[in-house]
């Protein structure tokens, strides 16, 4: 099937080159900030573990700078620059941003569409923020970041994929080449040094880049509703999890370890759960023969189900969202800090 697509593919490469053209010519202007701006972003449809990076990017940087993060906002229902003040709900910003901001109380959290636009709107503000993060921007060239961060999911390196619709890329390998650090994400946590030399001969970084690893680490099950009293099984007979997520699968291998059984009720990415998915997915876990039963859910799937009217259905049903941080292996940690520090700092110095 996929050698079928491959001609739209062709088409669409042919766009993507037109348009790299243009800014390569400088027929469409990138606008640079004197500001620190760190993007991070892919080469894919998403699942690579955007939020988490930027999550840790922000609490690397946070207490000893005013952190802005501009996401867009993906299916928000708003148009436009918004700051995220009052408790916003996902229709209004988004759910990753929501969560942003659940996360971080002194953190700027910002939605736009149009990157330029949004940075300049937060450079308006008083107190300016010293160090903006660009979620997911890495395809908007619009925006020449002082540091791109590039991310690539272990299980699907972009040099091994193809361009939408006979892969998941959505744009060409050759834009790789912008960014100034390559992470491969979601690897094993005991990851050998021969592993690594494959990865890095596969990804091939030229001289100017850094190449780092990192691995998903969970949290502690936290009830979706705080009023919510319900309790964790000591020993869990089966997990129901559902979520709307691009990849599933490290939570799947997690969540497989703290059960007898797991159940996978999957949606598409950022899906807005309505009555109907809740009916159903209660109907299900009604199912399951057992009393050491529980459901869960990603962070990301709880931010936008915190404001559902149809949250109060799973009253008395245990029911819990799972947080997710990035680590790095041991000895790169240090260097990744170090890196990110440093052009903070320098180019934080030169305002």
């Amino acid at each position: 099937m996929k050698v079928l697509l491959l001609p739209f593919a062709f088409i669409y490469k042919l766009i993507l080159l037109f348009r790299h053209l243009l800014f390569d010519l400088k027929i469409k202007q990138s606008v640079k900030f004197k500001e620190p701006v760190i993007c991070v972003g892919n080469l894919s449809f998403g699942g690579t573990g955007k939020t988490p990076h930027i999550e840790y990017l922000t609490r690397l940087l946070k207490d000893n700078y005013k952190v802005a993060i501009l996401s867009r906002g993906y299916l928000r229902k708003t148009k436009g620059f918004i700051l995220a003040e009052n408790n916003p709900s996902f229709e209004t910003i988004g759910d990753e941003p929501r969560q942003y901001l659940n996360k971080f109380k002194n953190v700027i959290v910002a939605v736009d569409e149009k990157r330029v636009r949004g940075i300049k709107n937060l450079l308006k503000l008083t107190p300016k923020p010293e160090v903006i993060l660009l979620d997911d921007a890495f395809q908007h060239r619009a925006v020449s970041a002082g540091l791109n961060i590039l991310l690539t999911d272990y299980h699907l390196l972009y040099p091994n994929d193809h361009l939408f619709p006979a892969g998941k890329l959505r744009d060409i390998k050759s834009a790789a080449h912008r960014a100034d650090i390559i992470i491969v994400t979601k690897t094993p946590k005991v990851f050998s040094p021969f592993i690594q030399r494959q990865l890095k001969s596969i990804i091939n970084p030229l001289s100017h880049q850094k190449l780092y690893f990192s691995y998903l680490t969970y949290g502690a099950f936290t009830p979706v509703k705080t009023t919510q009293n319900v309790t964790i099984p000591r020993s869990i007979g089966t997990i129901l999890l559902f979520c709307g997520i691009a990849n599933p699968y490290p939570l799947q291998e997690y969540l497989q370890t703290k059960c007898n059984e797991l159940v996978l009720i999957s949606f598409p990415d950022h899906h807005n759960f309505t009555e109907k998915d809740i009916q159903s997915v209660i109907k299900q876990y009604d199912n399951i023969f057992g009393k050491n039963k529980m459901i869960i859910t990603t962070e990301k799937d709880a931010m936008r189900l915190i404001d559902s009217p149809y949250l109060s259905k799973f009253e008395g049903i245990p029911f819990f969202y799972i947080p997710v941080t990035v680590k790095f292996h041991l000895e790169e940690v240090s260097n990744f800090d170090k890196e990110i520090v440093d052009y903070v700092r320098k180019n934080h110095a030169d305002n």
